[in-house]
């Protein structure tokens, strides 16, 4: 009898620590899993949102207002640098210097612009007719009828021309504010068409006192 209870009890020890090591196995299981959903969960695995739209993106827009205003700008001051020479009036000539004084700088700029977007900047047509391609270009007969004009009658076409110069350039401008992307090229246009809108109103003064 002795030997049978000692027999029953080592059969409930190890049927005992059987089970304890099943729970613990058990236990460890479900920890792992824990732990395989949590890193399933984790923000390395979440799939990615779209990134906000860059500050220096442009469109095609931008990039057509830059290649034609920078060979429109270069009419002008063409223009311009005439009336050192040959306009009478003080005013014309201050309002020469003035026009140039702008839009050299704003030639760098777009310049550099199409440079940084990889992109042809224009090279200089001077001496070819570019008047078909953009609003208020002057034809190359326009320009050698001003270049051989002097006096009074240099500063009233002179005038006249950038009048019609600055109208297109205001068309280009308005464009590029409606449709353009980027933002420095869109505050280029916006200045464009305040200046010039004022320079018209002075031009148009100028030519009622010629």
């Amino acid at each position: 009898m002795t030997a049978r209870r000692s027999l029953i009890r080592r059969t409930v020890l190890v049927a005992g620590t059987a089970a304890a090591a099943l729970a613990l196995a058990a236990c460890g299981g479900s920890g792992h899993d824990m732990g395989s959903m949590d890193s399933s969960s984790s923000p390395s695995t979440t799939a990615p949102t779209s990134a906000p739209a860059s500050a220096d993106e442009h469109n095609a827009a931008d990039v057509d207002f830059a290649k034609q205003m920078i060979p429109h700008h270069r009419q002008a001051v063409e223009m311009a640098d005439l009336a050192a020479t040959r306009a009478a009036s003080a005013d014309v000539k201050a309002l020469a210097t003035k026009i140039k004084g702008a839009q050299d700088p704003e030639i760098m700029t777009m310049s550099t612009w199409l440079t940084s977007w990889g992109e042809q900047v224009p090279a200089t047509m001077q001496g070819m007719d570019m008047s078909a391609g953009m609003p208020g270009m002057m034809s190359m007969d326009d320009m050698d009828k001003l270049k051989k004009a002097s006096g009074p009658e240099f500063d009233t076409m002179f005038l006249q021309m950038m009048v019609n110069h600055h109208e297109g350039a205001i068309t280009m401008a308005n464009a590029e504010k409606a449709k353009g992307q980027y933002a420095p090229t869109k505050e280029l246009a916006s200045a464009v068409v305040s200046a010039q809108t004022s320079e018209i109103t002075q031009m148009n003064k100028l030519i009622g006192k010629s």
